[in-house]
């Protein structure tokens, strides 16, 4: 056997599970750790912020499918990625995370950086709600059945973040070992439904006027867009995805319908909340995608007869009562309904079809409501911004976004064509996400182009990571859409309150940043600003293909409440009403 420093296994075992490339920063509590990486094949990738690390290795994920591997020192280097990890968690995105931690013989004695009033190296505390597993490993012989686990935890079942602590000591330590081969240690088989409900399932599907299919982000991680396909066409099935499965189906495909809840389509909350059969793929009912659960909006569940497919069992009938609940695995379960519906029907055709006529006129409806914010008005609306982008975008080409109006209109409006290329936070909802993600996914995809939306509120977030890009030459797009503000929350504030009570400071003329000089100040090697829509979809042809990052101001229309999504459900935060004070 081997003899190898605890830096030395990681970096071997990193190799065995085909991890590309490690990301973090520095700092004294990981120096053992990272000298390993001098001869490894593993890249390392060197952010600016802990926090844009993670987003990092999330966008990363999310375009291959694959984890990636984060590290960090003790202390405020490891808690900068609670947000990251946080916001995958939610999502349910794998990565493994090692953070440095007290050498074992000074557990306890409040070194530097170290977290002991409640217990000694007690980071692991803050790490468990947000991860599937948090480790602390107390002794180098133990690092390979560690690093097994963690990352079987992380890629298996219901994907997620996993936490590994490793003392300053146990990376520098050495110890004859052997290093796990992965393969040894997974299931080599994806778990399939219970064969009686897939029957009842089938059943109700064969026997449904108004099906819909509603896959969800559980579909995208198990690869299960071609088998969701085959069974929309057999059935002449809306398919109405929440925005983590978007792009599942092509949005120019028959059978795309839109979104349904808050900033839903039109066309997929109606078809939605009027179907007798519900098939939810992989999919977590939230608030935002059910219009908070208000009866017929989006939804109603019952009469709608709900089949809950799902990997965790604590999502099947959390929030609606299920007709058939179905424990398996997204890719396999779908494939088992379509073969149990084709037993049982023919294909369903499309002459003479009643239900295929209105969903083709719901769609054609919802279409033109969208092309008529496509004006040229100065300043332009983001809709027009967006529509430009999707003009100058290859039809593979991955487009990002955070939290914000930029996601509010790119997720309804903003189509994509292929699984995986579009990338955006969801449950977490984190601004300043897609300025690293973005740079995940550029390394995940080299041959495709990469575009990041973002808002200025929130590309001020994480926007030291554009460094990063210029430091590693990562060919990413920024477009950053300048309503001089948080407008998404200052509407809010004004919906609820009114102009007079609003507490959020726009970014006026003397206080707004000028992101062209910013962009520049980075090194950034194509920088522009557009003002008036007719120039922008030269502008940005011209960045995508510029070899290198690049960067693209759009000013946009500040005060206009539609300048963001067009609301068409409901959200109960957006509908309360103010309290009187007593």
């Amino acid at each position: 056997m081997p003899r190898l420093t605890g830096g030395e296994i990681i970096a071997k075992y990193l190799e065995k599970e085909g991890v590309e490339y490690l990301v973090g920063i520095p700092g004294h509590g990981s120096t053992n750790l990272l000298d390993a990486f001098n001869d490894s094949a593993v890249e390392v990738i060197q952010p600016r912020h802990e926090q844009g690390a993670a987003h990092l290795a999330d966008g990363y994920a999310r375009a291959s499918g694959e984890p990636m591997a984060v590290f960090t020192s003790i202390g405020p280097g490891a808690t900068n990625t609670v947000t990251g990890v946080a916001t995958a968690y939610v999502d349910s995105i794998p990565m493994v995370v090692f953070t440095g931690a007290p050498q074992t013989h000074e557990y306890g004695e409040g070194i530097l950086q170290e977290i002991d009033r409640q217990k000694p190296g007690d980071f692991p505390s803050v790490m468990e709600p947000i991860t599937k597993a948090s480790f602390v490993v107390d002794d180098v012989e133990r690092l390979p059945r560690t690093l097994r686990r963690a990352f079987q935890i992380a890629v298996t079942g219901r994907p997620g973040p996993v936490h590994v602590d490793v003392p300053m000591d146990v990376q520098g330590a050495a110890a004859d070992v052997e290093i796990p081969d992965p393969a040894n240690t997974r299931a080599h088989s994806r778990p399939g439904g219970d064969p009686e409900s897939i029957a009842e399932a089938a059943d109700l599907l064969a026997d449904a006027e108004r099906p819909v299919i509603v896959p969800g982000g559980g579909c995208m991680l198990a690869e299960a867009w071609d088998e969701v396909q085959d069974l929309a066409e057999h059935l002449k099935a809306p398919v109405i995805p929440t925005f983590q499965a978007k792009g599942i189906i092509p949005e120019d495909h028959d059978l795309f319908v839109g979104y349904a809840g808050w900033i839903g389509s039109t066309a997929g909350n109606e078809l939605a909340s009027n179907a007798d059969v519900v098939l939810a793929i992989g999919c977590r009912f939230s608030d935002l995608h059910t219009s908070s659960f208000e009866p017929g909006v989006s939804f109603e569940i019952p009469p709608s007869k709900l089949i809950h497919v799902d990997i965790d069992n604590r999502e099947v009938g959390k929030n609606y009562p299920v007709e058939v609940g179905i424990l398996g695995d997204a890719k396999v379960v779908t494939r088992q309904l379509y073969e149990g519906v084709s037993d049982r029907i023919e294909e369903i055709g499309t002459e003479d079809n009643a239900y295929y006529d209105e969903i083709q006129r719901l769609w054609a409806d919802w279409q033109e409501r969208v092309e008529e914010r496509h004006t040229d008005d100065v300043p332009m609306s983001i809709s027009r911004a967006l529509a430009s982008v999707r003009e100058a975008l290859d039809r593979d080409g991955l487009v990002v976004s955070s939290a914000g109006q930029p996601q509010e209109t790119t997720n309804p409006e903003f189509p994509v064509y292929e699984p995986r290329t579009n990338i955006s936070c969801g449950g977490f909802s984190t601004m300043g996400f897609g300025v690293s993600a973005a740079i995940g996914a550029k390394l995940a995809q080299p041959e495709k182009q990469v575009v990041d939306v973002e808002g200025d509120g929130s590309f001020l977030m994480c926007n030291q990571e554009v460094a990063c890009a210029v430091e590693h030459d990562i060919d990413v797009n920024w477009v950053v859409v300048n309503n001089h503000g948080w407008k998404s929350i200052r509407n809010l504030q004004v919906d609820k309150y009114g102009w007079d009570r609003v507490l959020n400071t726009p970014f006026d003329e003397e206080t707004d940043v000028d992101y062209v000089k910013m962009a520049e100040a980075f090194n950034v090697g194509y920088v522009d600003r557009v003002v008036k829509p007719e120039n922008l979809t030269e502008t940005l042809t011209e960045a995508f293909e510029h070899n290198g990052p690049s960067f693209v101001e759009v000013i946009v229309e500040p005060d206009n409440p539609e300048s963001g999504a067009i609301i068409t459900g409901e959200w109960d935060l957006a509908d309360l009403e103010p309290t009187e004070a007593e």
